[in-house]
């Protein structure tokens, strides 16, 4: 067994006389000194010299490689790095729940790894109940990290009742670490030195998020030899995606909605509704775009890339004609997103389904503020309280509610099993984003058969980008 499944100080006892290497841990990194005159520390995976301590010391990520390289070589080492104890916590699973077959293969494929990986399934399929699996084999101190707050108390309360040990919570301020623990990635990154070196096991709920330029500090920090990556939508439109092996471990798993829909997961289908802009609508849309395109073309700008649009914003904002090619670019925009068309689409698709529970999903506020006064439909958007979201849904979900409109508060994440209905009137063109949105009406709910309409305005840009957001299998 290795220094990685077993508790001592010394973690190879190699027979050497030479002092052995120490580890050490410092604010997310750790620290090499000691061992064998002549001791290359850059022979060590990921060590590097650091000048301003004068001292070798490598990313938190490093630290299982290092170790197992310690072991290779038969250099003896003293790790004072680990700040967890390495005895096995017992955790154990205390409901009577069988696993599915997927969720074994998930679980064992993962093990196979390395214990180190993504498992990427589609929302509804028991990602959390596989992770818990997870916990249970790893048997070490353990951290999940979860992109929104109330995911956080979601995994919380699960933990709880399915292990019944004590769940410590960090962020939303509360600050209460625990053995078994869930943050947020907000606080995950803002803590990281307090608890890089804590836990044994860590796992990223929607680890999409990850390879961002702060989030994915947390991973590089943390020295959890074992790490557990969950995704419906592994894919990022920036390509942060091949992050992944360096910052959780390879995809191990994967399971596709098209595997599973009929089965664990609802039928359904996917719809497209062209509407056509009004004679005014699609003139006052061609002047604005022409207004704005011209403006970009002066100036050698491509608005098909964010660094493009951050230009177009730079230099929008130095002249009254930039300003004009923003107003223009804005209207255009409002204009698609609000076109007469659609509200009617919008009417005949909550008549024709008046007995179904549906959620309307949009491109931004202004929108879904709109629908909620013209049709008297309860609003969920960034600004609602926590609180106020969980009254919606449970009265969504009891059926007191038929409808709910949003823009992206339910993209991901959250619970809503009565959902057999989604209709999309606006949105990104990014694939992950349309999966996600697909994936809340797809849990099983009775013998509903569910239906994603998506409502576009004809000869407009939102053409390109409904082909853009449907290059997924589930939409082929």
């Amino acid at each position: 067994m290795t220094a990685l499944g077993n508790a001592r100080a010394v973690g190879h006892n190699c027979g050497m006389s030479d002092a052995p290497i120490v580890l050490g841990y410092d604010r997310g990194t750790v620290t090499v000194t000691g061992g064998p005159d002549g001791f290359v520390y850059s022979s060590l995976p990921g060590v590097v010299f650091d000048p301003r301590t004068s001292g070798h010391r490598a990313q938190g990520r490093h630290y299982r490689s290092i170790v197992e390289t310690l072991i290779k070589s038969k250099v003896a080492y003293e790790d004072q790095a680990r700040g967890w104890a390495n005895e096995p916590t017992g955790w154990k699973l205390n409901e009577e729940r069988t696993p599915r077959d997927y969720q074994l293969t998930a679980v064992s494929d993962w093990v196979k790894a390395g214990k180190r990986g993504v498992v990427v399934m589609p929302t509804g399929t028991g990602k959390t109940f596989a992770a818990f699996l997870c916990i249970e084999k790893v048997g070490r101190p353990t951290l999940i990290v979860t992109p929104k707050i109330d995911l956080m108390a979601q995994w919380a309360t699960d933990l709880e009742r399915s292990f019944g040990v004590p769940v410590g919570m960090v962020g939303a301020g509360v600050f209460e670490y625990k053995p078994l623990t869930v943050t947020t990635y907000d606080s995950a990154y803002i803590h990281l030195e307090r608890w890089a070196n804590k836990y044994g096991f860590v796992i990223f709920d929607e680890c999409h998020h990850l390879p961002g330029a702060a989030f994915s500090e947390a991973a590089n920090a943390s020295l959890a030899p074992f790490r557990l990556g969950l995704t419906a939508t592994p894919e990022r439109a920036d390509g942060g995606d091949q992050m992944f092996p360096q910052l959780i471990g390879p995809i191990a798993y994967r399971l596709d909605i098209t595997d599973v829909a009929g089965e664990h997961l609802a039928p359904y289908e996917a719809r497209r509704i062209y509407v056509d802009l009004t004679r005014e609508e699609e003139e006052s849309y061609k002047n604005c775009r022409e207004l704005y395109r011209k403006f970009c073309a002066d100036r050698n700008i491509t608005l098909s890339s964010m660094d493009g649009f951050r230009r177009f914003l730079f230099e929008a904002g130095k002249t009254p004609e930039g300003f004009q090619a923003l107003r223009a670019y804005r209207e255009q925009k409002r204009i698609v997103q609000q076109a007469k068309g659609k509200f009617a689409a919008l009417e005949d698709l909550i008549r024709r389904h008046s007995a179904d529970r549906m959620l309307i999903f949009t491109a931004d506020n202004a929108t879904v503020y709109n629908i909620a006064r013209r049709y008297l439909i309860p609003a969920m958007t960034n600004q609602t309280k926590p609180k106020e979201r969980k009254a919606i849904l449970a009265k969504f979900h009891s059926g007191e509610y038929n409808a709910v409109v949003t823009c992206q508060v339910l993209n991901e994440g959250v619970d809503v099993p009565a959902a057999g209905v989604g209709i999309v009137l606006g949105g990104t063109g990014s694939a992950t984003e349309n999966v996600q949105r697909l994936g809340r009406i797809l849990r099983k709910h009775g013998d509903k058969q569910a239906v994603l309409y998506e409502v576009i305005a004809r000869g407009t840009t939102e053409e390109f980008v409904s082909d853009r957001r449907r290059q997924h299998r589930a939409f082929q």
